[in-house]
């Protein structure tokens, strides 16, 4: 395999933007086989720092690699600078697990983004040998970089070829730092949560509100399940036909993407993110802005927006978004958690997780009363930094 190193001023070059983040350095390891397989792993750990660099393994999935110039650096670049942020929040509200919060000094943020070949997708012929050659990269990066990567889950995974072994089981089987805890459930977690925060500034409740979903995966489904304890009215945009068809039978008003623009008129008082990327795309955002109903927008789902300045639009119109780098927060933490628990062989205990996600509730809320003491002055990142300080 070929390994390139990437250095922050050849990663700033690639993606603009990253000069205007509050951690503008970050170092790109590729590493290219034979087969035309690419693992890009981005990282804000400076070498030798021995900093715990955190973000899922992604295995790219179709509807993002068919995306004319898909570049798996350029992926893995601004997804670590959405870790980044999940980190800077976790700081700023004191969220976590004992372990994280213990270490957050050491933690940063980070991705790593394989592009695979049709035949090596997990469930296909190549699948293992894909897995191994990422789990050589990953330890090479490791011992040589002078960091310390830690995967959870991401997209792209599930059952391989031989029909019984889970792709993150056998990644943790090879590279110790790419834990196997069911991240979703947290994350969902402290959506939930988020998401009823939120409500609650603007005197609703979950029983009271209509919530619209963009994404019913393990987190979206989370979040809905939390939603029926309250018997919440949902709706929801969903690509997968068999989950519509659930969905449906739970009572939930399930649509087709192509449907979103019809989707987004509804009337409804939050809309939750958790779909694959670029949900927030304009169109979707001037939508969004002009529903009169709608008060809160949030989610986790990565790299939601092309453009995060129209996050402004949003203020604007006197709507609450909530970054969905802040919302995503819970899925890192419990990577981190786990790997640091095995690492110094004591019990990792998930139930921390959601007590940690239940504390988000609170600081969502006042954000949010922040942003409507100041007549939508201020937008939630400025609120959240104003009522931590």
């Amino acid at each position: 395999m070929k390994k390139t190193i990437l250095n922050p001023a050849a990663t700033r070059a690639l993606v603009p933007h990253l000069a205007k983040t509050r951690n503008p350095n970050v170092w790109v390891y590729r590493y290219d086989h034979p087969n035309s397989w690419r693992l890009s792993i981005a990282t804000h750990a400076e070498p030798g720092s021995d900093k715990l660099s955190l973000g899922g393994f992604r295995i790219a999935p179709e509807e993002r690699t068919s995306v004319p110039g898909f570049d798996s650096d350029i992926e893995a670049i601004e997804l670590a600078m959405g870790m980044e942020e999940k980190v800077y929040w976790s700081r700023i509200l004191g969220v976590g697990g004992p372990l994280a919060r213990r270490d957050m000094r050491r933690i940063v943020g980070g991705k790593c983004v394989l592009h695979p070949t049709t035949d090596a997708r997990v469930g296909q012929p190549r699948d293992r040998d894909l897995l191994d050659f990422a789990t050589a990269c990953l330890i090479d990066c490791d011992l040589t970089a002078g960091i310390r990567i830690t995967t959870g889950q991401d997209l792209g995974h599930g059952v391989l070829s031989d029909g019984r072994t889970q792709s993150l089981d056998y990644l943790h089987r090879g590279f110790r730092g790419s834990v196997v805890a069911d991240t979703s459930r947290p994350t969902g977690e402290g959506n939930y949560h988020v998401l009823c925060g939120m409500l609650q500034a603007f005197g609703l409740s979950p029983s009271d509100a209509v919530v619209g979903l963009i994404g019913c995966g393990n987190i979206g489904m989370h979040v809905i399940d939390r939603l029926r304890e309250h018997r919440t009215k949902i709706l929801a945009v969903e690509s997968k036909p068999e989950r519509r068809a659930a969905l449906e039978r739970l009572g939930v008003t399930a649509r087709a993407p192509h449907e979103k623009g019809t989707f987004l008129k509804e009337p409804m008082d939050a809309l939750v993110l958790n779909a694959s990327g670029g949900s927030l795309d304009r169109e979707s955002v001037r939508l969004s802005s002009s529903n009169a109903r709608l008060k809160v927008i949030c989610g986790s789902e990565n790299l939601v927006m092309e453009d995060s300045a129209d996050a402004e639009i949003y203020r604007v119109s006197h709507k609450a978004y909530c970054p969905t780098e802040l919302g995503g927060m819970m899925g890192y933490l419990t990577a981190v958690e786990q790997y640091l628990a095995e690492l110094e062989a004591v019990l990792f205990d998930a139930e921390t997780l959601f007590d940690a996600a239940a504390a988000l509730a609170r600081p969502a809320c006042d954000a949010t009363k922040y942003m409507l003491d100041h007549d939508f002055k201020v937008g939630f990142e400025e609120a959240i930094e104003a009522i931590s300080a």
